[in-house]
């Protein structure tokens, strides 16, 4: 009989608010590791999932960076989805235009898979406040003229709805399908950021390539999140499982909305009944 498969989000999913993993959510999973096959779908980074992860039992593909990346526990990359430079730089330009510079996460060296975290000499007030997380993270490189690298993952404005909306439908006209758009609250603060990618750089190509790499189906994978990066890939499982802090357009598309929160460990207790 083949083992379930258990995907989750982790910010306000399956990470308490403070950026925790709580003991009784480790000691779940762990136990549930012996006979199930329990992984990741995160906008965080190796290094910072690993880190969040590092209690964990983990063997299966990792997806990352909001589905750019497919690594395995041991770094090894499986899959990856690029913005261009001459792309990334036209999507600066463009929205240079409304008075915001994005944050820009690249590879630095595909073989190490070696990150960069560009971010602008210029910052708005909701920029300021991401910063406060990444402070003495060795990826940051600060930009007094911000440019793409030759290899992007995805690049991220933070700014106001009434910014930000407009400057989504604009990318959107001027790049088509291109690339891929997901503008979403930011729950760590009261603004609200735009994640621009490749057009097969979502959470949900990415599930189908896991699902594709363990010769299994969609069908069989059960996936745990709350935001707008989720909506694609709780279509394309065989269950969704929404988090009781989802947004109201995640649970509308879940096949199950749970009665606890992230701070409640309501991934972990899921778990624990089944």
């Amino acid at each position: 009989m083949k083992k379930p498969i258990y995907i989750t989000d982790l910010d306000h999913t399956f990470l308490r608010t403070d950026q925790s993993v709580s003991d009784f959510s480790v000691k779940v999973w762990n136990e549930k590791a012996k006979h199930t096959i329990l992984s990741v779908a995160t906008a965080r980074s190796f290094q910072k999932s690993h880190d969040f992860l590092e209690k964990l039992h983990l063997d299966a593909p990792m997806i990352l960076l909001d589905g750019t990346m497919i690594v395995s526990p041991e770094k090894k990359l499986i899959d990856i989805k690029l913005v261009n430079k001459e792309l990334g730089d036209a999507i600066i330009d463009e929205g240079s235009k409304y008075g915001i510079y994005p944050f820009v996460i690249a590879l630095k060296e595909i073989k190490t898979l070696d990150e960069a975290f560009l971010f602008p000499t210029t910052l708005n007030t909701y920029q300021h406040g991401v910063l406060e997380n990444y402070r003495n993270d060795p990826r940051m490189i600060e930009c007094k003229n911000i440019r793409a690298m030759d290899m992007n993952l995805k690049l991220v404005y933070f700014g106001e709805y009434n910014t930000l909306l407009p400057m989504t439908r604009n990318f959107e006209q001027v790049f088509g399908k291109e690339l891929e758009y997901k503008l979403s609250p930011e729950k760590y603060s009261n603004g609200w950021f735009l994640t621009i990618l490749h057009p097969e750089g979502d959470k949900a190509h990415a599930l189908q390539k896991v699902a594709n790499y363990m010769g299994r189906d969609t069908a069989d994978i059960t996936v745990f999140g709350d935001s707008v990066n989720d909506i694609g890939m709780f279509k394309l499982a065989g269950t969704s499982v929404a988090v009781s802090n989802a947004l109201d357009e995640v649970k509308a598309v879940a096949d199950i909305v749970l009665p606890h929160s992230n701070d409640e460990d309501g991934v972990a207790r899921y778990l624990s009944k089944i």
